[in-house]
């Protein structure tokens, strides 16, 4: 859509639909009228009642235009009626023939969601969006409200949805789009041809204080992070060969533990520990 008058052709189409697919006889009209206009006795009325800014599409982004320009992102609108049936009461059967009414026009706008080119008014015949059509559950307060507005006895009445509308955003002093970017560095790379391993750890068993050793390959220049049992026993040391040295902590009770050893973010095992009493 562009027009901002985009609003008022959505209550046209929503008309030219049920005019187009009802299957009534006789005829009933249809208007966009409030609930306290008067018109014919037997119709369906559509009263644009809300208007809001869609959550969904409300963060969308600016986007590049002819001649380099940047177009804003189009406001995007939802749009809720209140479809109400007007017929006169039967001495028996009383509003059964709004009811009547109702289910037809009900049925048009489940089987037309969205609504169909061809019975959009001409304004809208080139939207970039389709309208959907869904009936959502009305609040009874917020109906009585509306009815209490306009000083009217309640008619039936039920609430449909319509998204998205979007009105193209005007301008008048265009702003140039950003520059593209024209060439991408090449980023370096930090990880060796060989990569760092841990390949033993030695002894693995001894009281607690015992001495240990790992031994791995590739590892000088890294720094090497190792814990056991929730303790750290090396906290990024750097080896100054293919081994380094660490110390199991005092206090740790009989049993065997995992222990966790890692060399930046390029290389991490674990080893099985058993602390004898």
């Amino acid at each position: 859509m562009s027009a901002s008058t985009a609003i008022g052709m959505v209550s046209a189409s929503l008309r030219n639909l049920l005019v187009a697919k009802m299957r009534l006889s006789p005829v009933v009209d249809v208007t966009v009228l409030a609930p306290d206009e008067p018109s014919s006795s037997r119709r369906i009325n559509l009263f644009l009642y809300r208007v809001e800014e869609s959550d969904y599409l409300a963060n969308q982004d600016s986007t590049a235009g002819p001649g380099n320009q940047l177009i804003p992102a189009p406001l995007s609108l939802s749009l809720f009626y209140l479809m109400t049936v007007y017929a006169p009461n039967d001495a028996v059967n009383g509003n059964v023939t709004a009811q009547e009414i109702m289910g037809e026009a009900m049925r048009v706008f489940h089987q037309n969601s969205p609504i169909p080119r061809d019975l959009l008014e001409p304004g809208l015949a080139e939207a970039r969006e389709d309208l959907q059509l869904v009936c959502r559950k009305l609040d009874p307060e917020e109906l009585s409200r509306i009815w209490a507005t306009f000083s009217r006895p309640f008619r039936l009445s039920v609430l449909y949805h319509v998204s998205a509308v979007q009105l193209d955003a005007l301008s008048d002093t265009p702003q140039p789009a950003p520059q593209r970017v024209r060439t991408v560095g090449v980023p370096g790379v930090r990880q060796p041809a060989k990569p760092p391993l841990i390949l033993d750890v030695l002894p693995d068993r001894g009281p607690a204080g015992t001495a240990v050793m790992f031994t791995g390959q590739n590892i000088v220049g890294w720094k090497v992070t190792a814990k056991i049992g929730g303790h750290s026993i090396l906290d990024a040391a750097e080896p100054a060969g293919d081994t380094v040295a660490a110390t199991i902590p005092d206090g740790l009770k009989a049993g065997v533990y995992e222990v966790q050893v890692d060399i930046a973010a390029a290389f991490r095992r674990t080893f099985l520990f058993e602390v004898v009493a």
